[in-house]
Order: structure tokens, then C-alpha cells, then sequence
């Protein structure tokens, strides 16, 4: 840990000295709420985000808070070390090729449902028709849709990696999320929040962008329930993707290959969690879990190093670590005010075939992002590195 604010009602302890302005004061509004649990977590990747920081970790008694969860529910990492040692460029060429005519990116989705067997299962709901309108509301509307977007990979920061490991082997990540059905869920709980607190004259000011919702009310627990639904769809779509990164990688290289176990984990969610010995709802919002030899993914930009890692269990980050590198500049602030040419050259002079090649792809320039080596560098009581990846291609959203 590099500091702590005690100047709120409940302290703030932070893994990064250059905070920026806005998420303080964001991590100050929390620290304020009347229902957070011990304190405040900001890791080291921290950044302003809405309502809550992105790389926040706060604990609460009684409520869910949609906002300190975020609108890509279940978004995450994937990581499947391979068997191969090298790739020689025009192979790795042709692989990323394959992956783009198997991988819908950015908002484009499937032009048909993908099998219903491949959707997370419900008890007691046949997969084909989906969940009923009252215990799923959100979902249920969205089912359809759903099973056409699952296999995508989606925009923004999303990404397809081919990398090497330290390890000595050729690795495959993927970041990506729930798609637009976690997007939904969190509007559509986030106004029912704003009304229900408004309603009830609540002590939390509305221009925190933090409504909540009692964890023991119908609409706490539908959101808990159709929250908890869009990590599995996250985890069962970078799954999907994984399947078929797989299927194109066998095929450019005739079979010859054997994979290992995939690594999941999700940076956007809540969950019931004991901590100093009591029950509470932990929030991670781009934070990843990280107790104590769970193994987890941190990726960098797409010009810098990623990282598999174990946890090390630090109770005051409530067993958490950063989710990746952290943004240093909003996305139309990159798009302004950064080099096209210097930013390619950042990732040619490496050998990346990467995805800079226009003005509006400089939001996910490696400079728009935090130094990842002083990120890792902040977080050494958080977890221990176990590999690390560097880049050879990235397909961006």
C-alpha cells in the first residue's frame, strides 16, 4: 500500500500515488456512503470512472450498488498457454486473419442465434426459449440478442492477443465482456435505483451516480440475480472465442499443438464474500480478485508486457489487484492529443502487428495508458508474478 486518506468517514488505502482529482473525490464520495464496510480500495490502475473509480474495491452491509459494478458486467480476461514455442510472422499473419472471419469485433455480432447449448445454464429453463419475464426481466428480453452476440469480442478496450511467454511459450488472451446484455441490465437497475432513492429521500446525493438498492428488496435481488447471470455470459463468451481461437490456431498449424487449461477471471462484479470475519458485498470495479494462490490475468497495453500472477490474500485490499494498466487520458483526449506516427512507431520498433492505423485508434495508443511496470511495482503485497507475456499481435475491438 503507497497511502491512506483519513479525512472521510471511513479511510481510503490506495496502491498509487498519482491518483487523479476526479477519482479521489469519487473514492471520497464512497468513503461517505452510510453502508461501506471497513474501507475504501483503490488499486494501482485506478482512474475516474462513473459514480465509482474504475479500480475501486469498497465493501458494503445490506445494499448492491449497480454503478460500483459498472455497465459491462462479467468483463474479464481469458489466458490459454499453447504448446508452440515460435511463430514466424507470416504464419502469426494468417492466424489473425482466421480469427477475424470467426470473430465478430466491435459492434458487429453474429447474423444468427449461436446453439442454445451454448448459453450458461439456468435450473429449471429450457435454453432455447430463456429465462421467464419475472425472475429475469432484463434477460429475458434480451435473450435472443444474447445468443447472437455470444462468441464477440465488442469495442472500446477489448482485445484478441497472441503473446510470449517467459515461460518460453506462444500464449493466447482475450479481454471482453458481457456485450450489450450487460449493458442493459446495469440501466436498467441503476435508474430503478435512482427512483427508488429519490423516492425514499436517501442521504446520498444523486450527483454521486451511486444509487442502491437494498440486497433484501425484490429489486436487489433481481439485480443480483440477472448481475450474477451476465458474469457467467461473459465467462461462456470469451469461452466461445477461446473455442474458436483454438479451432484457427490448429488449423494453421496442422494439428500440431496441445493446449493447457484456460485461465478466467472477471474485473466487473459483486458478490457475497466473508471478510474480517463477516458476510459483506464486495464491488470490484476493474479490480480483480486476487486471494490467496488464485491465479489471475493482468494485461498492459498493447504495446507493454501482461502478466499471469497468484494471489497473495491482502485483507486490506479485500483480496484484490489491479485489473490491468489504467488509463492516463480519457479516449478523446488520446484521439487529440497524441502522435499517430509515434505511437506506430512504438509498436513497429517492437515487431507488434497491432491496431493503430487511423486517429480515432489512438484511444488505445500504449501511451493513453498507465506504465504497467510502476503499476506491478505498487501491487508486489498483492500478488506475485508467475509469467510474463509480452505482445506479438492484438486484434483491438
Amino acid at each position: 500500500m503507497k497511502q491512506v486518506v483519513s479525512t472521510e468517514n471511513k479511510p481510503i488505502k490506495m496502491w498509487l500515488d498519482d491518483i487523479e482529482p476526479q477519482a479521489l473525490a469519487q473514492a471520497k464520495n464512497l468513503a461517505n456512503l452510510p453502508f461501506i464496510y471497513k474501507h475504501v480500495a483503490l488499486m494501482p490502475d485506478c482512474h475516474q470512472g462513473y459514480g465509482m473509480p474504475i479500480g475501486g474495491v469498497i465493501a458494503t452491509e445490506g445494499v448492491i450498488i449497480p454503478n460500483a459494478v459498472g455497465v459491462d458486467i462479467g468483463c474479464g480476461m481469458c489466458a490459454l498457454k499453447t504448446s508452440v514455442q515460435s511463430l514466424e510472422t507470416a504464419t502469426l499473419k494468417e492466424i489473425m486473419s482466421g480469427i477475424r472471419e470467426q470473430i465478430p469485433l466491435g459492434f458487429n455480432k453474429h447474423d444468427k442465434q449461436q446453439d442454445s447449448s451454448l448459453m450458461p445454464p439456468i435450473t429449471g429453463v429450457d435454453r432455447n426459449e430463456g429465462p421467464s419475464l419475472k425472475q429475469y426481466p432484463v434477460i429475458h428480453k434480451q435473450w435472443a440478442n444474447a445468443r447472437k452476440s455470444i462468441g464477440t469480442l465488442g469495442g472500446g478496450n477489448h482485445f484478441i492477443e497472441i503473446q510470449k511467454g517467459n515461460d518460453g511459450f506462444i500464449w493466447i488472451m482475450i479481454h471482453s465482456g458481457s456485450r450489450n446484455l450487460g449493458l442493459q441490465v446495469a440501466n436498467h437497475y441503476n435508474k430503478i435505483a435512482m427512483q427508488l432513492n429519490e423516492r425514499w429521500h436517501t442521504a446520498v446525493p444523486k450527483k454521486w451516480e451511486l444509487a442502491f438498492l437494498p440486497i433484501e428488496h425484490d429489486e436487489g435481488k433481481n439485480y443480483l440475480r440477472e448481475m450474477s447471470y451476465c458474469v457467467e455470459y461473459a465467462y461462456a463468451n470469451r469461452k466461445l472465442m477461446m473455442a474458436r481461437i483454438k479451432e484457427v490456431f490448429i488449423e494453421k498449424l496442422d494439428g500440431s499443438i496441445e493446449f493447457d487449461e484456460i485461465i478466467n477471471i472477471a474485473h466487473n462484479y459483486a458478490a457475497f464474500e466473508k471478510h474480517y470475519d463477516k458476510y459483506v458485498i464486495v464491488h470490484r470495479k476493474g479490480a480483480t480478485k486476487a486471494i490467496e494462490g488464485l491465479i489471475g490475468i493482468i494485461p498492459g497495453s498493447q504495446g507493454t508486457k501482461s502478466y499471469i500472477v497468484e494471489g497473495k490474500g491482502c485483507d486490506e485490499s479485500f483480496q484484490s489487484c489491479s485489473h490491468g494498466a489504467g488509463r492516463v487520458m480519457g479516449r478523446k483526449q488520446a484521439q487529440r492529443d497524441l502522435d499517430i506516427e509515434k505511437e506506430k512507431s512504438i509498436l513497429d520498433s517492437q515487431g507488434i502487428i497491432h491496431s493503430i492505423r487511423h486517429q480515432k485508434d489512438l484511444d488505445e495508443a500504449p501511451s493513453a495508458y498507465k506504465n504497467i511496470d510502476m503499476v506491478m511495482a505498487n501491487q508486489q503485497d498483492l500478488v506475485d508474478i508467475k509469467v510474463e507475456l509480452t505482445p506479438l499481435a492484438v486484434i483491438k475491438g
